[in-house]
């Protein structure tokens, strides 16, 4: 049996059930597909007769090998960045797809890949215009990392970790997925809850869609006023001498993109918990994974911005990383400009000085 025997929604996230009893097929399943590659119906009664988590994480180790051949011949590191904001989308439509062919409910489960394509198509679209398909086009940091990490470590560093635990990593964020599809056979029922989830999640999305346009737009003011010396007219000439975003979502946090990407696959993951009716679960793997990448990635990322902009470290100062300070004495734009002085301040200031010897 492809699925395992639960009788309950908390067996749903047992490890020792639902995961464990499968693992032997990873080794089958390379053989099947090699024999019966040109018959789709016995290709199809493989896919069924297969656990779906095991061939989702089975197809993420069939890919680290083609993006490490890919990245060491071209000398690009970026091949998994290409492919980030479709694999996990494609792997919660392995899972919702598993379920419509075998006859479970998918209401909770379609609402939950809803999301995740609105969540690829945001992402996609933002690599897209920045750049990130075109030939040659790699992320800055990893031609920073190679210039101070030796050859032979540094393709140490892509087998382990660029091609390989990046590639699993996108496989376990969607595991929550997983956990949904095997509730579906118990708990049918699409919930109030599970409406509020869906909507949290496209709220975050949303909220990602804006961080990035108000980056996009300051990059673009940016670039126009270096080339011609104009401001335009929606920037100050001081935020563009500064050299980065300080206003409108990135006055209060960072990196308000990275704080909402974070929190949407650990909601899902706890999407998953509360579909099992438990408090935590193994998939915790993916979400805190996904959190330790994004804690390395920003560090990194803020070391190389604070060497390039004198400024940013008072911004680092004042504005939180991620998640808004209550603290916070900037609830509009962030801004260098010194403060004005009081009234009283100024007339004492301007106020003329009495002749000597003369009193009242």
């Amino acid at each position: 049996m492809a699925l395992p025997v639960v009788y309950t929604v908390q067996q749903c996230s047992d490890f020792y059930t639902t995961v464990l009893p499968y693992v032997g097929q990873i080794k089958e399943l390379p053989q099947q597909i090699l024999q019966s590659y040109n018959n789709p119906a016995e290709l199809q009664n493989i896919y069924l007769a297969t656990n779906p988590l095991i061939s989702a994480f089975t197809f993420s180790l069939f890919l680290a090998p083609i993006f490490l051949i890919i990245s060491e011949i071209n000398k690009n590191y970026s091949q998994v960045d290409r492919c980030w904001s479709f694999l996990p989308t494609l792997y919660n439509a392995h899972f919702v797809l598993y379920a419509h062919l075998s006859g479970l409910p998918t209401q909770r489960l379609d609402n939950l890949l809803a999301v995740s394509i609105v969540w690829s198509l945001r992402l996609t679209f933002n690599y897209w215009r920045k750049g990130g398909y075109s030939v040659g086009s790699e992320d800055y940091r990893w031609e920073i990392l190679r210039t101070k990490i030796n050859p032979a470590l540094f393709f140490l560093f892509n087998v382990a970790f660029i091609s390989l635990a990046q590639s699993i990593l996108l496989f376990l964020i969607a595991t929550p997925t997983y956990v949904m599809l095997l509730c579906a056979r118990l708990d049918a029922e699409m919930e109030t809850s599970d409406n509020i989830f869906a909507r949290v999640l496209m709220g975050l999305v949303l909220l990602e869609f804006f961080a990035d346009q108000q980056q996009w737009d300051f990059q673009k003011a940016k670039k126009s006023y270096l080339a011609t010396a104009k401001v335009p007219h929606t920037y100050d000439q001081e935020d563009l001498d500064r050299g980065f975003v300080v206003s409108g979502l990135w006055s209060w946090s960072r990196h308000p993109n990275f704080a909402a990407e974070q929190a949407i696959w650990v909601i899902i993951y706890q999407w998953g918990c509360w579909s099992s009716e438990v408090l935590y679960n193994w998939t915790f793997l993916g979400a805190v994974s996904y959190l330790f990448l994004f804690q390395a990635s920003t560090w990194f990322t803020e070391l190389v911005t604070a060497g390039k902009y004198p400024e940013y470290a008072e911004y680092q100062q004042r504005v939180a990383k991620f998640l808004p300070k209550l603290s916070t004495s900037l609830p509009g734009d962030f801004s260098d400009k010194k403060a004005k002085p009081k009234v009283e301040d100024a007339i004492t200031q301007t106020k003329p000085e009495k002749p000597k010897g003369i009193t009242r």
